[in-house]
């Protein structure tokens, strides 16, 4: 029994020392704080480093350069996000009728774009490459939705005209040029998909 050994399980995080998480969970923490703080733009590596406590080398070996601490910050919202939808409580997760989940996960989207706003649009203006987007899974959970819930719709089509205005080009010029609210947004989203719906 001591000496087996599991094998990764495809998706999943590989297990990491302790102190090796607990160093990447200071990094990420400390990164999402300057992020928040001061933007993504200026975002230096030794100074994560220096307010981690931890070796610029250590920031280094596990993120490679500014681009992947990005990507890490992402990957980390998104796993949270995807959990929420596939196996959170409804109405985001299972349980609710079609209808709802498709508003829940709009509104939903929306705040996730916002959270990391100035993420994504890195992502989106190409500054930052490498980050498998999400769209195609959100796609499908969509088309799968629309799918019962509206069963004579082409739903992929549909799927692809509800994610369209959600996005943090977009989302940024409707805050930031419009004074719109994150609410108003949301209530803007929520309203085209009923419409789709009835």
């Amino acid at each position: 029994m001591c000496g087996r050994r599991f094998l990764p399980v495809v998706g999943q995080p590989q297990p990491e020392r302790a102190d090796a998480a607990r160093n990447r969970q200071k990094i990420i923490d400390v990164a999402t704080r300057m992020i928040a703080e001061r933007g993504a733009v200026g975002l230096s590596l030794d100074e994560v480093a220096r307010v981690a406590g931890v070796g610029v080398g250590t920031v280094y070996r596990r993120f490679g350069d500014r681009a992947g601490l990005v990507l890490a910050l992402l990957d980390e919202g998104e796993r949270r996000f995807q959990e929420s939808f596939f196996a959170g409580p409804p109405p985001l997760g299972p349980g609710a009728p079609e209808g709802e989940r498709i508003v829940a996960f709009l509104r939903a989207l929306v705040d996730r774009v916002v959270a990391q706003e100035e993420l994504f649009l890195l992502l989106e203006t190409g500054k930052v490459k490498g980050f498998s987007t999400p769209y195609q899974i959100y796609h499908v959970h969509l088309t799968a939705l629309l799918t019962r819930a509206r069963p004579e719709a082409d739903a992929a089509y549909v799927a692809d005209a509800l994610l369209a205005p959600v996005n943090a080009y977009l989302i940024a010029f409707q805050r930031e040029e419009r004074g719109m609210t994150v609410e108003q947004i949301k209530s803007g989203v929520t309203a085209v998909a009923r419409a789709v719906l009835r």
